[in-house]
């Protein structure tokens, strides 16, 4: 059985770091919108990145060692077609701040970024952007 969470929809195995370090510092705040985004959603949402620890960010992401996901306020959701249209505008409903999409290439490679981070030097926002 997977390893609970306070949020019922999100198992700890991937809000998880998957460098191996074993953190997991999702923010309460960020999580709570995003369990109310997937109770509205009604569907499973399969996370592909949470929390990533500064080093496996930068091996990762071109954001380097501070990342949105370092934060513990952001996450990739594999989805796409139908369904990533109707996340995206879910989530710009919600308040989410950064969106990033790709919906390119093979199914179980698309995804949507979804943060909330605040807006800062290097970091306009509200952003939606293309990988």
């Amino acid at each position: 059985m997977p390893e609970a969470t306070p949020w019922p929809h999100f198992a700890a195995a991937e809000l998880t770091c998957h460098c191996g370090c074993g953190r997991m510092e999702m923010d309460p705040e960020f999580m709570s919108l995003l369990e109310m985004l997937r109770t509205a959603y009604g569907k499973p949402m399969t996370v592909t990145s949470g929390f990533r620890c500064p080093m496996h960010n930068l091996q990762a992401s071109s954001t380097g060692l501070s990342g949105p996901h370092v934060t513990g306020k952001a996450v990739d959701l594999q989805v796409a077609g139908e369904d990533a249209f109707r996340l995206l505008a879910m989530a710009v409903s919600f308040g989410f701040t950064g969106i990033g999409l790709r919906q390119s290439g093979a199914s179980q490679e698309r995804f949507i970024h979804l943060d909330t981070i605040e807006q800062g030097p290097g970091r306009p926002r509200p952003r939606v952007w293309t990988y």
